[in-house]
Order: C-alpha cells, then structure tokens, then sequence
C-alpha cells in the first residue's frame, strides 16, 4: 500500500478519535467509548504496517487500555438489561437491584475515562498522532497481501494445534488473533479483500458473543444476592448465558473455514 494511502487510513482514525471522544463524555451512547476502541485498534494496525513509530504505538496501547473497564461494564449491562424477557415486575425489581454494584462501578469507570479525555496526556497522543510524517514509514507496509499471511498463518497454526473443542481461554486468544487479521485486511483494496474482512467480521462476532456470555456468566456469579427473588434472577440469567456459549461454540469452526477459504484465495 503507497505511503499516502496509510496517511489517508490514520487520518480517518484521528477523525474517528476526535469524533467519538465527544460522545462518550456526553455518555449519551454506549458506542461512544466502543468506536474509541476501534479506532485505536485501527490506527495501531496502520502504524505497525507501515513500520516503527513504537512510541505512538504505545501511547495507542495505554489509552486502549485505560477505556476497557467501562467498556467491559456497558457491554454486561446492556446484555442483562436486554435479556430479561418473561420477568414479572417483581423480579425486574429484584433484577435491578441485582446490578446496583455494577451501576455504580460503571460510573467510577466513567469518571476515570472523562479525566483520561480531558488529560494533558490523551490531548499530547492526538498531536503526536496528526503530526506522523506522511513519509515516516518509508515504503514498508507496501504489499498487503504479506501482511495478511502474517495473522492468517499464525491464526491457521493455533487452530491447528488446539483442534476444534478449545477450551475458553484458547477461544478467547482466537477472537484476539482474528482482529489482527481483520484490521489488516481492511486496508487492502478489492473483492477479495472486501470478502476476507465480512468473513473476520462473522468469525470476530461470533467468538465476540462466546467470550461475552462467558464473562457475562463469571460476572453474575460473583454477584451477591441479597434475597432469593435476586438469587431466582441470577440463576435464570446464568442459564441464558451458558446456552448462548454452546450456540457460538457449535457456531466458530465453520465461521474460521470461511475466514480461512477468503485468505487463501487472497494470497494466491
């Protein structure tokens, strides 16, 4: 890929950046702080293909992380709020009382994210990230298609070596290896292209859903019920979650065959 056309990708992720940033210190939607995340993934995918700029890459890194708590958060309780069909009014109160801890560790997760929005080190990334050179990474990064034979081989290597029934962990370490797949192959131009990253996008969503209804599941586990109406509620959740697992578990193989048969024929 030309020089200029990275420069194009990372100005399009500062843009994300700044737009995204606005809504989530209004918190009016919960995608606010999710788009924050993916553009930073994004960003992070261009700098490394088109070689150095480890410091700025490193700052991405640090600000990515200082978002996931309130992340994390948004995620469960948009998930428990939307999956309580069939509760009587009684247990929604009791369902809502269930959460109040994690209602309040969201907000302490937002008061930390509006500071980080507002700091002198966030405000120093984005003038870092606007004044990379467009020349700064040289011509490294040029094919594409090498840079996608990167993740898919590893990606190929863990499937492999762990077969098709991995444990939760190793599940997990797939959904992380598929973004850096996708995140390359956006950037590469074409049919083919287009094809590989819907094909990531189905294999990241489906891992996505298992990995959440696991944390989901661990979550509400470690909840403590002050009565048995919330006790019943809690019980009936966990049950939804561990039945979403064993959907996206019967699910992920045949979402990888598509991610992999897309690759290949990329790289041919």
């Amino acid at each position: 890929m030309p020089v200029d056309l990275l420069r194009a990708r990372l100005d399009e992720q500062l843009t994300e950046l700044r737009v995204h940033a606005e809504v989530a210190l209004a918190d009016t939607d919960p995608e606010g702080v999710h788009q924050l995340r993916v553009a930073v993934r994004r960003a992070r995918a261009v700098l490394k293909t088109s070689g150095g700029f480890d410091e700025l890459r490193a700052g991405l890194r640090w600000f990515f992380g200082r978002l996931g708590t309130l992340r994390d958060l948004d995620v469960l309780l948009m998930r428990f709020r939307g999956d309580t069909s069939g509760f009587s009014p009684d247990e929604l109160a009791a369902f809502e009382r269930l959460l109040h801890g994690l209602v309040e560790d969201r907000e302490k997760a937002l008061r930390r994210v509006t500071r980080t929005l507002r700091g002198k080190r966030y405000a120093k990334l984005l003038d870092e990230l606007a004044a990379v050179a467009p020349s700064g990474g040289g011509e490294a990064g040029a094919d594409l298609v090498a840079e996608i034979a990167k993740p898919h081989d590893r990606l190929r290597a863990e499937i492999a070596a762990i077969g098709t029934d991995p444990s939760d962990e190793q599940l997990h370490d797939l959904r992380i290896l598929g973004k850096k797949l996708r995140y390359v192959a956006e950037m590469a131009t074409g049919r083919q292209a287009r094809a590989l990253v819907k094909a990531t996008r189905r294999f990241q969503d489906v891992l996505g859903e298992f990995h959440d209804a696991c944390v989901a599941e661990e979550r509400l586990r470690a909840l403590t019920p002050g009565d048995l109406d919330e006790a019943f509620v809690a019980g009936r959740l966990v049950e939804r979650e561990r039945v979403k697992q064993l959907e996206m578990r019967a699910a992920w193989y045949s979402a990888w065959l598509a991610v992999d048969r897309r690759a290949l024929a990329l790289r041919e």
